[in-house]
């Protein structure tokens, strides 16, 4: 309980720099990004690279995945990214024949 305008004064000075280490906290997350799918930028194609080149190269996705640098999730996402590029690649070659 606030029993005079000293300890109201040092309350409010308590309260605002709460208030603004809060503020601050909240910037902080509205400028991250969270888990989810990311769009396909430098580190996505970097990352995606390397598993292409050891898929390429005859390791299993389970391999590529026991390495740990990317989660099982993504290594099939990536395989399927892989295929569809090849897909392609194919159906324009055919073509050009």
């Amino acid at each position: 309980m606030i029993s005079n305008l000293d300890e109201a004064l040092q309350k409010i000075r308590e309260l605002e720099k709460e208030n603004a280490n809060l503020k601050a906290e909240l910037e902080e997350f509205k400028g991250k990004k969270f888990a989810g799918r990311q769009k396909h930028d430098k580190n996505w194609m970097e990352s995606y690279n390397d598993f292409a080149l050891k898929f390429e190269n005859g390791k299993t996705i389970m391999e590529i995945v026991s390495e740990g640098r990317i989660s099982r999730r993504t290594a099939y996402r990536y395989k399927a990214y892989y295929d569809e590029l090849n897909k392609l690649e194919n159906k324009e070659n055919s073509m050009h024949k």
